[in-house]
C-alpha cells in the first residue's frame, strides 16, 4: 500500500489524450510511446494496456500505423490532429484554475 506521499491519481481516462499528444511530437512505436508517458507519470503502462489503446485509436481513424518489419511506428492522421487540438481546448476549460 503505498504510503501518503506515495499516492498518484489514475490516469487511465487521460490515456488517449496523452497518446495523441505524444504523437503530435513525433511518430513513434509502441515501446517510445510507453516511455514517454513514464517520463511524464511516473510509471511506465504495460503492453497491455498501450496496444489495446493504440488500435482504438486506429480503429477510430485518429492514429495511423506503418508497419517496418517487426515494428509499428504510430503517427497522427490530420483527423487525430483536429481532435487532440479541440481535446486540448477542452482539458484547458476543465481545468483551468486547478492550481491556484
Amino acid at each position: 500500500m503505498p504510503g501518503k506521499g506515495d499516492y498518484c491519481c489514475d490516469m487511465r481516462g487521460m490515456l488517449s489524450f496523452l497518446i495523441l499528444f505524444i504523437l503530435s511530437k513525433k511518430p513513434m512505436h509502441g515501446q517510445e510511446i510507453a516511455k514517454e508517458i513514464a517520463k511524464r507519470k511516473g510509471s511506465k503502462p504495460s503492453p497491455g494496456t498501450i496496444y489495446p489503446a493504440l488500435k482504438a485509436l486506429s480503429e477510430a481513424g485518429l492514429v495511423d500505423e506503418k508497419k517496418g518489419g517487426k515494428t509499428i511506428t504510430y503517427s497522427l492522421t490530420s483527423l487525430g490532429l483536429r481532435v487532440l487540438k479541440a481535446a486540448k481546448m477542452q482539458f484547458c476549460q476543465t481545468f483551468i484554475g486547478i492550481l491556484e
